[in-house]
């Protein structure tokens, strides 16, 4: 087995971390605020999560059409997939914000918890880029 990518593996870092915020913003919350919080952070965390994870394979998926196109017909195939991708990406924040509504009107939920579930993917972001900008830092500098 071949040496990780190393997009893949920053990739993977911020679902994992995303995925630790959950569990800890979803058990503080359960024990600081109680039930109602908990599963609100839990209802926000899975939906960015779950919009993460398919743009992450959208995005794979372009890569591998432009990847196998004919050499003639890249410029062809980067344009149709821009388009695809785009209809795609506001197709699905749609249909995730009609998700978030029907959720939201059949169950109580605390709008802090769930803001707070929304934001994991963009905390982890944040957090191994620093972490990895300090990496780097630290590489180049010794």
């Amino acid at each position: 087995m071949g040496q990780e990518k190393p997009e893949n593996r920053i990739l993977r870092s911020i679902q994992r971390v995303s995925l630790l915020l959950t569990v800890i913003f979803v058990g503080a919350g359960f024990f600081i605020w109680g039930t109602l919080f908990a599963q609100s952070v839990l209802v926000g965390s899975l939906l960015v999560n779950g919009s993460f994870w398919m743009l992450k394979r959208d995005a794979e998926q372009i890569l591998g059409r432009v990847a196998t196109s004919n050499p003639d017909m890249v410029r062809t195939v980067q344009r149709l997939e821009r388009v695809r991708f785009v209809f795609k990406f506001y197709a699905k924040l749609i249909i995730l914000g009609l998700l978030l509504y029907a959720v939201s009107t059949r169950m109580q939920l605390n709008m802090i918890g769930v803001a707070l579930g929304l934001s994991t993917v963009m905390l982890s972001v944040i957090g191994v880029v620093v972490s990895g900008g300090r990496k780097l830092y630290s590489i180049q500098s010794a």
